[in-house]
């Protein structure tokens, strides 16, 4: 896959702050209240943007997933008034997992550490 652009950078860092922003400020929906917006890859044509998320608590992913996917119609109307663009993207959300991907990493060299100190 092809670097972002400069453009699609900045696109893409203005999209995350400004729906980190939404769901902080405006969005009601409990089921996105532990959301973070961890990144925003927009294509070339600034047509689509994959907005990447994590939560807390795994167990909610699913739920969030729904709240967020039940959002976007708010959040593109909300977006035509807080940025300077042509068109907004359309909105797709996936979980990220990295999170918890570092989570476990931590997890598993505490265990080492623990394990260490007990002298196994």
């Amino acid at each position: 896959m092809k670097a972002p652009t400069l453009r699609q950078a900045r696109v893409g860092d203005l999209l995350r702050e400004s729906l980190a922003d939404l769901l902080l400020r405006k969005v009601k929906d409990p089921r996105v209240s532990e959301v973070t917006i961890t990144g925003v890859e927009i294509t070339a044509d600034l047509k689509h943007a994959h907005v990447f998320f994590c939560v807390r608590d795994a167990e909610v992913k699913e739920a969030a997933l729904q709240g967020l996917q039940s959002a976007e119609g708010f959040f593109r109307h909300e977006l035509k008034h807080i940025l300077k663009l042509r068109s907004i993207p359309s909105l797709s959300f996936a979980y990220d997992a990295s999170f918890d991907y570092g989570t476990h990493i931590d997890e598993i060299l505490n265990k080492i550490k623990a394990d260490d100190e007990s002298g196994h």
